[in-house]
């Protein structure tokens, strides 16, 4: 037993070194320091909404239809874009472990046998070895291990953005298809409408009462109501293999019904000041990871300017006879020291590549915040005008529907002719198209607004967390 001990005590005292140097390493990398947001301190047209700010406000919550509820959460499970983002992050963590496996010694056993060419004998070895472990006494390893870990948490920050993308593209491509099923609706209706004031036109055309404009007019509209519905099917048909391939798989036969646009209801966002919102969206802390990994990569540039010390030791027995292999304790050290002298400038150009690419990542991320203000803004000056907007166009419908009706009693009466009929009702079937693609846009806006304030972000990341 006491053999046993002393068998490993080199091996001891090359950890106590190795150990010894972790422990008074230091660090080269600069500290990092956030940039200033160069963005205004506050929208335009930013309201005064109350409720759940979006970040704390699960996707579930803010869309209340469970039809769509129902889609998101297959698209959730089956979409490839957002499978392949996870797998990314996958690769990526599992390339961080590579490279914080670096910091610490790889021990091994070994065993081998040799045979010298003079015939001095044979030679056997047993035992435990660390192979070329760097000490890391200037931060090197560790800066590059921290650079893995930022590139890590920016991948995963590029997945919660990726899925909230997700979100808003299934909930906007359902209702997509709902505003072309109602567009399909009044455009079937004034088809309808169309066609019998053709076989009526035709009736009096072919007794003389009405002339030949009005008939062609009548046969005009009916041929342009008809090509709208052909296009409409066609976009709808479209509109549905988006929302498949958001799915990624066919649409299933027991979802919940569809209510219309009007009864779609969502959950009120307010908005805060730039400086704390824009932070919260993924693609923000993903920009500023990268931003963070550029820091971590100088402070390995600047190490490699100094010694880089590496040790190799292994501690066994050994013995000219296998029979006797276990008898005799052998032990072997070594450390090798490198001071670059002259390496026609790699280092120096190394580190000047490092603070590039540094200076690169700050741009990058104060873009990536200017975008993102500038996203909230429009989406923000959408919800200030498109509901008036709405308003209006629905008031302009009624109107027109109004005129339709007073165009077919001043036409019974011999008032207006067939053509101020027609072209009044033609008029409101634009209106009411106009209107249900307001409505839509007025939807699509707000679920706009959810994702680009960084919708769902702090519940995504304790899901995560969890």
């Amino acid at each position: 037993m006491k053999r046993s001990l002393s068998r490993l005590q080199p091996l001891r005292r090359v950890a106590a070194l190795v150990l010894a140097s972790l422990l008074a390493a230091c660090s080269l990398t600069p500290d990092h320091v956030r940039p200033a947001p160069p963005v205004a301190p506050a929208w335009v047209d930013a309201g005064s909404a109350t409720g759940t700010p979006a970040a704390d406000l699960d996707w579930a919550d803010f869309l209340t239809d469970e039809r769509i509820r129902a889609l998101v959460r297959l698209a959730l499970q089956n979409n490839r874009d957002l499978r392949i983002a996870v797998l990314n992050v996958e690769q990526v963590r599992a390339l961080y472990g590579v490279q914080r496996a670096d910091r610490l010694p790889s021990v091994g056993v070994g065993a081998a046998a040799a045979r010298a060419a003079n015939g001095n004998g044979d030679a056997y070895t047993v035992g435990f070895a660390v192979s070329a472990f760097e000490l890391d006494l200037f931060g090197r390893v560790k800066a590059l291990s921290n650079a893995a870990l930022a590139r890590y948490l920016a991948s995963d920050e590029g997945r919660r953005a990726a899925q909230m993308t997700l979100i808003a593209a299934v909930a906007n491509a359902e209702l997509t298809l709902r505003a072309d099923d109602e567009q399909l609706q009044v455009t079937r209706s004034t088809l309808a409408s169309r066609e019998e004031v053709l076989r009526l036109v035709r009736v009096r055309f072919e007794g003389g009462v009405a002339a030949e404009p009005e008939l062609r007019a009548a046969e005009s509209l009916l041929a342009g109501a008809r090509a709208t519905l052909a296009a409409l099917q066609r976009q709808r048909q479209q509109d549905l293999n988006a929302l498949v391939l958001l799915l990624g798989q066919p649409l299933p036969a027991d979802l919940p019904p569809a209510p219309p646009l009007n009864a779609f209801t969502l959950a009120e966002l307010p908005v805060g000041l730039p400086s704390e919102v824009l932070l919260q969206r993924p693609d923000i802390r993903a920009a500023e990871q990268q931003l963070m990994a550029a820091n971590a990569n100088i402070g390995a540039a600047r190490a490699a300017f100094f010694p880089r010390i590496t040790l190799t030791a292994s501690a066994g027995t050994a013995s000219t006879q296998l029979s006797g292999l276990f008898e005799n304790t052998a032990w072997a050290f070594t450390g090798n020291l490198l001071q670059p002298l002259f390496d026609a400038g790699r280092n120096q150009a190394n580190l000047d590549a490092a603070r590039a690419a540094h200076g690169i990542a700050v741009a990058q991320y104060e873009k990536a915040i200017q975008v993102a203000f500038r996203e909230v803004a429009d989406a923000l000056a959408g919800r200030a005008t498109l509901g008036q907007q709405l308003a209006a166009q629905q008031a302009q419908v009624a109107a027109e529907a109004r005129r339709v009706e007073l165009a077919e009693l001043l036409l019974r009466g011999g008032a207006a002719t067939l053509l101020d009929s027609l072209d009044a009702e033609r008029v409101l079937l634009v209106a009411r198209q106009q209107a249900v693609l307001l409505n839509l846009a007025r939807l699509q806006n707000e679920v706009l607004l959810y994702r680009v304030l960084g919708g769902g972000a702090g519940t995504m990341a304790v899901a995560a967390a969890e």
